[in-house]
């Protein structure tokens, strides 16, 4: 039986333990919270819970498998170091989280002088992936991605689609993070789509029936096009929900990519400007605008 130790029990790592484990494969899973390994152990036949990365690494046989599923940055960085103390020449660790490409980079070559292999993999399907598969972007030497390869089979949608070895480390994250800034844009057009045709009062719109049009053979059909629908079926009003957009930092990192690159990405990095404005980072500038039009027009301003 193939074995993998996944370390991080988020929604997105525990479904891929969930997966894995239907699958076929035994996970050892550790997380930080140790219960939430326990009740996957307690759920799913082929997932064993461990306390610690001492246990986790004992009971894996060599060479050794280890998944990441941490939030990037500074998680990631000290699980990294406590694994690479406990682990040996020809073992391999996987950063399957959100990660910066550069850290990947860096990573990789930290590694590499303790003879572990490294691979960074960019994960996409959200919390459907249990059911549907997720897509898999790898990046590593061919060596390294060969032997992860049947764990991502198992985890794609079908053994041979839905993962790819697209380039060497951190082309796998390079590809998630462009990857995301491209969600960013979809997302960001489709919102405003829809609030154009909300705001048009005497036509009366069904966003939802509108919506449900435009999954059949529309040129914008797609997975979000999908969700929007299924929510507005619902409510099409959707006053309970606050109007905040949070950002994971993958849209940043690829705004950021394309002003080194000197390549022209207006839409995705918009899209990342309209996210900071629903986080009440655009506050301050609309006070001054409003300011300003009253300094030269005299225009009334509202005070809270």
């Amino acid at each position: 039986m193939l074995e993998i130790g996944l370390y991080g029990l988020g929604r997105m790592g525990a479904n891929m333990v969930r997966r894995l484990s239907r699958g076929g494969v035994r996970v050892l899973a550790l997380n930080r919270s140790p219960e939430v390994a326990v009740k996957l152990a307690r759920d799913e036949a082929n997932v064993i819970a461990c306390p610690d990365l001492d246990d986790l690494v004992a009971k894996l046989p060599a060479p050794r498998s280890v998944w990441l599923m941490l939030p990037a940055g500074a998680a990631t960085d000290q699980a990294l170091a406590a694994l690479a103390a406990r682990l040996s020449p020809g073992d391999l660790i996987v950063d399957g989280a959100n990660g910066y490409y550069k850290d990947a980079q860096r990573r990789a070559a930290a590694l590499a002088e303790r003879g572990i292999a490294f691979v960074d993999v960019g994960v996409s399907g959200g919390i459907w992936g249990l059911a549907e598969g997720y897509c898999l972007m790898a990046g590593g030497d061919a060596a390294a991605v060969a032997r992860i390869a049947p764990f991502l089979k198992a985890l794609a949608p079908a053994p041979d689609q839905g993962w790819s070895h697209v380039g060497p480390v951190s082309a796998g994250h390079f590809t998630k993070m462009v990857h995301n800034g491209i969600e960013y844009g979809m997302m960001q057009a489709m919102a405003e789509g829809f609030a154009l045709m909300q705001a048009k009062d005497e036509f009366d719109l069904d966003l939802a029936a509108i919506a449900e049009l435009w999954r059949h053979s529309s040129v914008v059909r797609s997975w979000l096009l999908d969700l929007t629908a299924d929510f507005l079926k619902d409510d099409q009003t959707l006053t309970a929900i606050e109007p905040f957009v949070a950002d994971s930092g993958e849209g940043r990192w690829t705004a950021a990519e394309a002003i080194e690159r000197g390549v022209p990405t207006p839409v995705m990095s918009l899209a990342l400007m309209m996210r900071f404005a629903s986080q009440g980072k655009a506050d301050y500038t609309a006070r001054l605008l409003a300011m300003m039009r009253k300094g030269f027009g005299g225009h009334a301003v509202k005070e809270g």
